[in-house]
């Protein structure tokens, strides 16, 4: 864990006084060494503009962004890098189905289904298309336990075409049950989307096992720069949908008055992409495959499980979420008994510790639920027992800050 935890060098900052506690990787992750160099190699020694030139540096770069794709593509075990379309983040990558995709195929009296566990990005822009074209949006609930009712899945009936839902909920930490979802929607016909922008730091993603029709996700959580993302989709479903945006690199002829498009993965790339992003995703893939997903699964298993005994210790605490570590990733949301999420998160950081406050993108969870806002506490490979012991410790110093007695 040392040798990982040096990898870091942001990890060994200090805040007041206090080394940092860093407990927010499911918003953004911090960034190895190893994923910096690889970046200021490329840009010290390959930095050109890909497929725009016939010079050396601009080859050199074009094969540093199409060695990306290939190692994405083994990655997630898609069966074409064909099917790896490179975007700027996950919200992209979904409006890009929506709007080249939904707004083409859908029409009045269709039905989309999202969860309420959703998050802003998967519900939203599927609120716009339905709007655009008189489908109708439905949502699948939630039981008692914060775990999908899988009576819900009858709401995918003959009327519903596309089913976009998250892989594991960056609030709850649910992991949703999506090969049954997947299955339930193939049933009926349906198309599905799959946010994975939570699930894939996490866990190993074999898209050709889940047989979703697309699935969605950022670098900037699995350990890369900020500003790519991935959307997977399958061939012939991409090769019918339009292009998203319009510009260099995604056409074939241009014409006065027409224009013909590129080929797959090309069509949906269209402008001069963020290079060295995607660069970054490259390296983050290479450290995750070193690393290997077991030694981070069993880690964070680890640690969660002794935050979730930590917290239940404190009867101050309100866990939002499953409390128990099954079906379920590394985020725990809490409430502190009388105080507000965002004074919570201001008095941890004076001790170093960094947690998330407010709605997390999710006010329909959060109206389903009852509550304004939670904290969260988000843990990742690099995160120790030390660090859930810090943020316990300074639990109890928000409450003496806010004039109540430890207990």
């Amino acid at each position: 864990m040392k040798k990982i935890r040096d990898d870091f060098p942001i990890l060994n900052k200090e805040i007041n006084g206090n080394k940092i506690v860093y407990l927010d990787s499911a918003a953004t992750s911090q960034t190895p060494n190893q994923v910096v160099d690889k970046v200021v190699d490329y840009v010290k020694n390959s930095n050109g503009n890909p497929h725009r030139g016939s010079h050396s540096l601009s080859i050199n770069a074009t094969n540093e962004y199409e060695a990306v794709r290939d190692k994405v593509k083994d990655f997630i075990s898609a069966k074409s890098r064909k099917e790896i379309i490179f975007t700027k983040s996950t919200t992209e990558a979904t409006n890009l189905v929506a709007y080249s995709w939904g707004l083409n195929n859908l029409k009045k009296g269709d039905k989309i289904v999202v969860t309420i566990a959703d998050h802003h990005s998967n519900i939203v822009v599927w609120q716009e298309v339905a709007k655009k074209t008189g489908a109708v949006l439905d949502y699948m609930y939630l039981d008692s336990d914060y775990r999908l009712d899988i009576k819900e899945l009858d709401k995918i009936d003959s009327n519903t075409k596309m089913v976009s839902i998250t892989h594991m909920s960056n609030v709850l930490g649910t992991i949703m049950p999506v090969k049954d979802v997947i299955e339930k929607a193939k049933s009926v016909g349906a198309k599905t989307l799959i946010d994975g922008a939570q699930a894939i730091p996490h866990m190993k993603i074999d898209v050709e096992d889940l047989d979703c029709d697309f699935y969605v996700f950022s670098g900037h959580k699995m350990l890369s720069f900020g500003g790519v993302g991935v959307l997977y989709g399958k061939e012939e479903i991409l090769n019918e949908m339009d292009p998203f945006l319009f510009g260099g690199d995604m056409i074939e002829y241009v014409e006065e008055q027409s224009s013909t498009y590129n080929i797959l993965p090309y069509k949906f790339e269209a402008g001069t992409q963020p290079i060295e992003s995607i660069i970054s995703l490259g390296a983050a893939v290479d450290y995750i495959n070193d690393l290997g997903y077991d030694f981070i699964s069993k880690n964070e298993k680890i640690i969660t499980e002794y935050a979730l005994e930590k917290l239940k210790e404190l009867d101050f605490i309100k866990i939002i979420g499953p409390d128990v570590y099954k079906d379920r990733g590394s985020v725990i949301s809490f409430l502190v008994e009388g105080v507000h999420s965002h004074d919570v998160s201001t008095i941890l950081d004076s001790y170093g510790v960094m947690t998330r406050s407010g709605h997390h993108c999710a006010q329909p969870l959060m109206n389903f639920l009852g509550i304004n806002s939670s904290s969260r506490a988000s843990f990742y490979f690099y995160n120790t027992k030390e660090d859930v012991d810090m943020l316990v410790d300074s639990l109890s110093k928000v409450r003496s800050w806010m004039g109540y007695g430890t207990r």
